[in-house]
């Protein structure tokens, strides 16, 4: 296969309020995505929030009520919103979803297209649910993947961990934490002046 340079983007998935009680240590890992934002804007790499949402009507939750998860995220409630420190500035990009994957009937696809992007630097919540199917259907679509391990929380110890693990399982380099990326990107921006 060719070697084709590497041209990122950072995916922060449903940083939300709604999700704040629902993830352990959330303040941590909001901790890590802020300065993982600051370190993208800096460098100039395109950032994607998303933003699990479904309609008051309750008629697009599917089969995803069938698990342990109660009804959530509906539009017109906070639990939508983007957690504030977090707020999306001009040209930074945000998908609405209905489903776990932030592929599954969005435009994401093309975005990453038109911006070039084979690459995803993913953070977010849960890293046990729509991390995980995220990173799969990323994977599926041949895009490479880095989870950043110190930006996700799951909703317990053990089904995070599970989740890394079968990310890991589909790209065994998908491994990466915050100071690391921080570090590559200053470098890189530094290899510039």
């Amino acid at each position: 296969m060719e070697n084709v340079q590497e041209k990122m983007a950072l995916l922060i998935i449903d940083a939300q309020k709604g999700f704040m009680d629902s993830v352990f240590d959330v303040e941590n890992a909001v901790n890590v995505i802020e300065s993982l934002v600051g370190a993208a804007r800096h460098a100039s790499i395109p950032i994607i929030y998303t933003q699990e949402m479904h309609r008051k009507e309750r008629v697009d939750f599917g089969r995803e009520l069938d698990g342990s998860e109660d009804i959530h995220c509906l539009e017109g409630t906070d639990d939508v919103d983007l957690i504030d420190s977090l707020s999306p500035q001009d040209g930074e990009y945000v998908i609405k979803k209905r489903r776990y994957s932030c592929f599954f009937a969005t435009d994401l696809e093309i975005l990453l297209k038109g911006l070039g992007v084979n690459t995803l630097i993913v953070c977010g919540f849960l890293t046990d649910v729509c991390v995980h199917y995220t990173c799969v259907d990323a994977h599926q679509h041949d895009y490479h993947v880095k989870v950043v391990y110190d930006g996700v929380r799951g909703s317990t110890v053990d089904a995070h961990h599970a989740a890394l693990q079968a990310i890991k399982y589909l790209q065994r380099n998908s491994e990466i934490h915050s100071d690391q990326w921080i570090s590559s990107l200053q470098n890189q921006t530094l290899l510039r002046k």
